[in-house]
């Protein structure tokens, strides 16, 4: 693995949020309610500065969310998930 590349606790939390997303609809978001635990409720604002969802609590995937889930999604079917 490269320098940069591991997947610690919080990389692992935003990818779990992104698998949530429905890449083919971009009227379906998710929204992470402050009792959805400590991780959910950060990942989701992480994804929210990275610009890949319209909100701090999820909201809607923007462009660049939608293909980085097809790519997890990508990823998760050749890993058989």
């Amino acid at each position: 693995m490269q320098p940069g590349m591991t997947l610690d606790d919080d990389r692992i939390a935003e990818l779990k949020l992104l698998a949530l997303f429905n890449a083919e609809s971009m009227r379906e978001g998710i929204k992470v309610h402050q009792d959805a635990g400590d991780g959910a409720v950060a990942g989701a604002r992480r994804l929210h500065a990275k610009g890949l969802v319209t909100q701090p609590d999820g909201g809607y995937l923007t462009d660049e969310g939608v293909e980085m889930v097809e790519h997890l999604q990508a990823v998760l079917a050749i890993l058989g998930g």
